[in-house]
């Protein structure tokens, strides 16, 4: 299995969760309103948060890829691949939030 194909099941996971925890919103509207700004900023956080620490680990030797297994661009010493997991989780755990909320919860 490659890294993105890897990538991509987290990604595709994350998103059905949330369109299934949408679907059964009755506030779903209010609800994207009101989450836009925190989740950009989240994003933005971990993106950079990512980018900074994965070069620092691959530089300082705590962890090698498989060049077979890695494609695409890189950014530094990391594969851009790695910025696939903050973003699912960026996606994944509002929605987890939002279908384990009790009722009248915002």
């Amino acid at each position: 299995m490659t890294y993105g194909l890897l990538a991509a099941g987290f990604l595709a996971i994350a998103v059905v969760t949330l369109l299934g925890a949408l679907t059964r919103a009755v506030d779903r509207r209010e609800l994207i309103r009101r989450w836009r700004a925190p989740a950009a900023i989240a994003a933005f956080v971990l993106i950079a948060l990512t980018v900074v620490f994965d070069n620092l680990m691959i530089a300082a030797g705590l962890m090698r890829y498989a060049s077979p297994e890695v494609s695409g661009p890189a950014i530094g010493l990391m594969p851009a691949l790695d910025l696939a997991y903050p973003v699912a989780a960026v996606i994944l755990l509002p929605a987890l939030w939002l279908l384990f909320r009790r009722k009248g919860d915002g």
